[in-house]
C-alpha cells in the first residue's frame, strides 16, 4: 500500500486491486516451484491495475469538482456587491415610496375633499414628520450600535425616514411649488457625480482629511443644537441668508464625503470576505447620508426660494 498516492490510497478500487488478486505460490517449506514466479508476476500486475484504476477513478473525481461551477457568496455566506447593492435598493427604496406617499397626500385629500382634505392633509404631515423624526434618530442610534446588523431594524429606520423627508417635503410643497422634486434631482446629481469620481479614483479618504471630517462633524453638529435652541427661544434660528447657504454648502461637501467612505466601507466589506448580513449595515450607512445630503439640499433651495 505504500506506493500508492496518499490521496487515492483510500480508494476501493486501489484497495481491491491490491487485496483481491489469487496467490498460486506454495508456503515457503515446499521451496521454490515453476509457479512461483508466475504468482509474483501476477500479483505485480495485479497491484499495478489496481493503482492504475485508482487514479483513473481519482482523476475522474478532480475533473468533476473542477467542473462544478465556482462557489457564490451565497455558498459560503460571505457578502458579495449584489447582496450590497440589493440592501441599498431596499433601503433606499422604502425612503422613497414612503416618502412619497407622505408628500402628495395633502394633494390627495385636497382633491378628493376640497380645502378641508388639504389642511387634513398637511396636518397628516406634520404628524408624520415628527414621528418620523423620532423615530428614525432612536432607530439610527440603535443601527449605529448594535454589533449585528438587524435587515428588520434598517428597513424600520427606513419607513421612519421616509415619513419624516415626506412630512418635511410636502409641508414645503405648500409654500415652494416643485422644491420636493428639485432637491430629489440636486440630490442624484450631487451623489452621481461623486459615485463617478469615486470609480474613477478620483475621490478617496485620507486618515488627515477623515480626522478633519470628524471634528467638522462635531462643530456642525453643535452648531444644529444652538440653532434648534434659538429657535425655540425667539422662534427664529440664525442659519438663514448667506450664513445659512455657506453652512449649506459646507454640509453638502461634508456630505459628499461621507457618501466617499460610505462607498470604501463596501468594498472593504467584500473584499474582506465579510457576512452576507453586512451589506445592511453598509445600507444603514448610505441611507444616512443619503438621507443628510437631501435634507441639506432642500433647506439651500428654500433658501434660496425664499430670497427670490
Amino acid at each position: 500500500m505504500a506506493r500508492h498516492n496518499i490521496v487515492f490510497g483510500r480508494d476501493q478500487a486501489v484497495q481491491q486491486g491490491a487485496h483481491t488478486a489469487p496467490s498460486f505460490g506454495r508456503s515457503a517449506s515446499s521451496g521454490p516451484a515453476p509457479g512461483t514466479q508466475w504468482s509474483t508476476g501476477f500479483d505485480q500486475a495485479g497491484a499495478a491495475a489496481g493503482t492504475a484504476a485508482g487514479y483513473a477513478q481519482g482523476g475522474d473525481q478532480l475533473e468533476s469538482m473542477y467542473a462544478r461551477p465556482a462557489a457564490t457568496g451565497h455558498d459560503t455566506g460571505r457578502m458579495t456587491m449584489r447582496d450590497a447593492l440589493n440592501a441599498i435598493t431596499a433601503t433606499l427604496g422604502t425612503i422613497v415610496v414612503i416618502g412619497f406617499a407622505v408628500a402628495v397626500a395633502p394633494y390627495v385629500l385636497g382633491a378628493v375633499a376640497g380645502e378641508d382634505g388639504l389642511m387634513i392633509g398637511l396636518a397628516l404631515t406634520g404628524v408624520a414628520a415628527i414621528v418620523g423624526l423620532i423615530g428614525g434618530l432612536i432607530l439610527a442610534l440603535v443601527n449605529s450600535f448594535k454589533k449585528t446588523p438587524s435587515p428588520i431594524l434598517v428597513l424600520a429606520y427606513a419607513a421612519f425616514e421616509g415619513l419624516a423627508l415626506g412630512g418635511i417635503s410636502g409641508s414645503l410643497e405648500q409654500v415652494y411649488p416643485g422644491i420636493a422634486m428639485q432637491a430629489v434631482v440636486g440630490t442624484l446629481v450631487v451623489a452621481g457625480v461623486v459615485l463617478v469620481a469615486f470609480r474613477l479614483g478620483v475621490l478617496r479618504t485620507t486618515p488627515r482629511l477623515t480626522k478633519i471630517f470628524g471634528i467638522a462633524m462635531i462643530a456642525y453638529m453643535g452648531l444644529l443644537l444652538v440653532n434648534l435652541v434659538l429657535s425655540l427661544i425667539t422662534g427664529a434660528g440664525f442659519l438663514t441668508g448667506a450664513l445659512g447657504l455657506l453652512i449649506g454648502g459646507i454640509a453638502v461637501v461634508m456630505a459628499s464625503y461621507s457618501l466617499v467612505m460610505d462607498f470604501e466601507d463596501v468594498q472593504r466589506a467584500e473584499s474582506a470576505g465579510a457576512p452576507r448580513v453586512y451589506a445592511w449595515r453598509c445600507a444603514f450607512g448610505l441611507a444616512v447620508t443619503m438621507v443628510w445630503l437631501y435634507i441639506e439640499v432642500l433647506r439651500i433651495l428654500a433658501i434660496l426660494r425664499g430670497n427670490d
